[in-house]
């Protein structure tokens, strides 16, 4: 069975900095119309970086909608037309000084498809060389290293409350464990 929605018209619309909202109207596949709110996003990467000691390196910053200091693996949005890889190269310079030589793709996922548009693209950054961060302007974090097995552990046991780092440490622990 075919369950495709059909948008009849967009309602109303805000723009903010990052995102779109709006309210479509749409027809279901029985017949019947109702709304459904979407958030446009443009997407972004998260990268986690492992070092040849084994050690993954976050970033902590402050997530002013969760109120609370997260630890998490760098990550920020795509610019208009960027391509991911491109993205997770500048992000991961910005946010931690590290250059790698290798970027291994982790998937891609929709962060909340209910209502959002929002796909990231994760990798694993192997290779890693040193060098000074310069993060954006208001963008304040602490670097942090963690040993891989000590990050996997806390996601195991649900401390790492961040989907996107959460996804990357479990993918990465396929590609680690075979090493």
């Amino acid at each position: 069975m075919d369950y495709t929605e059909e948008k009849l018209r967009r309602i109303n619309r805000y723009e903010g900095i990052i995102v779109k909202v709006a309210v479509d109207r749409v027809r279901l596949p029985d017949g019947k119309e109702t709304l459904r709110e979407v958030v446009e996003h443009p997407g972004g990467v998260c990268v986690l970086p492992v070092d040849e000691d084994g050690n993954a390196w976050c970033v902590r910053q402050f997530r002013y909608p969760m109120r609370a200091h997260l630890l998490e693996a760098p990550a920020g949005k795509l610019e208009k037309g960027e391509d991911p890889m491109a993205c997770a190269v500048r992000e991961l310079s910005e946010e931690t000084g590290f250059t790698a030589g290798e970027f291994l793709p982790l998937g891609s996922y929709y962060t909340s498809p209910g209502y959002s548009t929002e796909c990231l693209h994760l990798y694993l950054a192997r290779g890693l060389r040193r060098g000074k961060a310069h993060p954006d302007e208001g963008e304040f974090l602490d670097l942090e290293r963690i040993p891989f097995h000590e990050l996997l552990s806390m996601v195991e046991r649900g401390e790492i409350p961040d989907g996107k780092t959460a996804i990357a440490v479990l993918q990465a622990r396929a590609i680690l464990d075979k090493e």
